[in-house]
């Protein structure tokens, strides 16, 4: 029988924000990366990275995001966009697009196009009137469905996908996706990136 390693307890409602932040995201690994373009009511085009996110159901297909408030404790810009207009579209980037990730990340002001500033190509949205960047292997074009409210200006943002975009050759007959075609981007802690390629099956 194997004996479970000793371990040490935090509890999150007794430590300072930052410090639970570090732990979650030091230990949830590795975190796959979303780059979630939107579209403020005046129509200027936002792009951000999340990697507090996920797949939440299929049947209806939803996802969610978590997003934290600005160090000022204002919404971020992707939060306003989708909870005004009311859509989104989320990409998973792949490695070659990790410096734009980064780039992306820095805070601008609502009225600054992140997406010209790091220079990814992008095609008008299907379903969706947001911008899809065509670096990244795969596109989810989403309705918001609805907003949970964890306090001032934190949201975890739920929506449900109208379109999948994935890159061509990405996908075989069975709909089965090749992940070497996707090469995700992943999230470390800290400032710390991982990929897929090194697999196994069990």
């Amino acid at each position: 029988m194997t004996h479970a390693a000793a371990h040490r307890e935090f509890t999150p409602s007794d430590m300072a924000e930052g410090d639970v932040y570090k732990l979650l995201s030091g230990a949830v690994l590795p975190r796959p990366i979303a780059v979630v373009t939107s579209r403020s009511p005046e129509g200027i085009a936002n792009a951000a990275p999340f990697s507090f996110f996920g797949i939440l159901s299929h049947a209806p297909a939803t996802v969610a995001i978590g997003i934290e408030p600005r160090p000022d404790g204002t919404r971020k810009d992707t939060a306003r966009n989708i909870i005004e207009t009311g859509e989104f579209t989320l990409h998973i980037p792949d490695v070659a697009m990790a410096q734009a990730v980064q780039d992306i990340a820095a805070p601008e002001a609502p009225e600054v196009d992140e997406i010209d500033l790091c220079g990814l190509a992008r095609v008008p949205g299907t379903h969706v009137d947001c911008p899809r960047l065509l670096a990244a292997p795969v596109a989810l074009e989403c309705r918001f469905d609805q907003r949970l409210d964890l306090g001032p200006a934190r949201d975890i943002v739920i929506g449900t996908v109208e379109g999948i975009f994935i890159r061509e050759g990405a996908v075989n007959a069975a709909l089965h996706v090749d992940p070497e075609r996707i090469d995700a981007l992943g999230r470390l802690g800290g400032a710390t990136f991982a990929t897929t390629r090194d697999r196994f099956q069990l």
